[in-house]
């Protein structure tokens, strides 16, 4: 079903912005592509490795995951991916996906023809410019998830991911205190850190125990922003969320704690 509404796409377009100064002229033609929304339950594919790709998908509701099947069946989790993001930019021009995307909970998400991604890229410079720029964004967070699974051990690695999603939802305005909904099992946590369930429920049960979160079902509650982003030696910035990251973030003591590029996030 085609979607008339243009306010579908504003988060995503709130999402460039933070790439590139757009004009209105390109925010209206950003609102005015063409699209179709489909209700996805969790674990559907949103598109599979090998698919040919014939549109760009922007996540507006739930969350999705990147993953990577190898020769052996296990899966390696990619990325995590928050409403208003867009899940393809890559896919949208490289014509064939070269890894998975799906759902980790239900929610809705955007089909824009990949051909008014293109057009719109070319005829509003700003706007490729910004999505070249997303682009490089998500190369960087890739990056930080290659050194997270190969060089920090099991603690930081959980650690990490939890102070990550935490920032990001903070930056697109879904979250403004201390918890947040994380929809994965420890299952696709320990594909997500490259550990075993086992492990990762070790790791999740000695942050509970040493005070820095508290767990119930799939929500998360950070007791104290500090101390979990020094364990998960975290610095925000390899996320290029530039002025938006200079935001307020909930403290341990419900006080807000100012996250800046720069900030010293050690113990001391």
């Amino acid at each position: 079903m085609l979607a008339l509404s243009k306010n579908i796409l504003a988060p995503a377009l709130k999402k460039l912005e933070q790439r590139s100064v757009l004009s209105e002229a390109d925010r209206a033609a950003f609102l005015g592509m063409p699209f179709n929304i489909k209700s996805m339950s969790a674990s559907n594919y949103i598109i599979r490795e090998q698919d040919l790709t014939k549109h760009c998908c922007v996540l507006l509701s739930g969350f999705a995951f990147r993953s990577k099947i190898v020769g052996n069946g296990a899966r390696q989790i990619l990325s995590v991916h928050i409403p208003g993001e867009v899940l393809d930019l890559q896919h949208a021009f490289l014509g064939i996906a070269d890894h998975s995307i799906q759902m980790l909970s239900s929610g809705n998400v955007a089909f824009v023809p990949a051909e008014a991604v293109h057009e719109i890229a070319v005829a509003h410079p700003a706007i490729g410019r910004a999505m070249w720029l997303e682009t490089l964004a998500e190369s960087s967070i890739f990056r930080e998830w290659i050194a997270n699974i190969g060089r920090r051990n099991a603690l930081s690695r959980v650690a990490h991911l939890l102070c990550e999603i935490a920032v990001r939802l903070h930056s697109a305005g879904l979250i403004d205190g201390t918890r947040y909904e994380l929809p994965m099992t420890q299952e696709q946590l320990a594909d997500a850190t490259g550990l075993t369930t086992v492990h990762v429920n070790r790791m999740l049960q000695k942050l509970r125990c040493d005070g820095l979160i508290t767990r119930d079902k799939r929500a998360i509650t950070i007791g104290n922003w500090k101390a979990l982003s020094g364990v998960a030696d975290f610095n925000p910035d390899y996320l290029h969320l530039n002025g938006a990251l200079s935001q307020n973030f909930a403290s341990s003591e419900g006080r807000l704690y100012r996250v800046r590029p720069g900030d010293d996030l050690s113990l001391a």
